[in-house]
């Protein structure tokens, strides 16, 4: 019987350590770019509910300027008819 050569069992065990070795890296870095992913994605969540707030915000007080406008509209309307009537 032939006997297996020693170094050539020895090449097969350093090439699957450096396989697992890098297999174990690439884990790492795709765990590392997903947790890197999530972190955005909540920061982006939280800038989104603030952008949303801010329009809520900015939308009442425009319909705050627009009852005013209208009311001041009346106003004026009423005073050049006033103004308008008198001699």
């Amino acid at each position: 019987m032939t006997r297996p050569n020693p170094s050539s069992w020895r090449l097969d065990r350093r090439i699957n350590l450096s396989v697992l070795v890098q297999l174990v890296a690439l884990a790492s870095l795709i765990l590392g770019s997903w947790l890197n992913l999530q972190r955005q994605l909540d920061g982006l969540q939280r800038d989104v509910t603030m952008l949303l707030k801010t329009q809520e915000t900015s939308t009442q007080k425009l319909e705050v300027l627009s009852t005013r406008s209208l009311s001041h509209e009346y106003r004026v309307q009423a005073i050049e008819k006033q103004l308008g009537e008198k001699p």
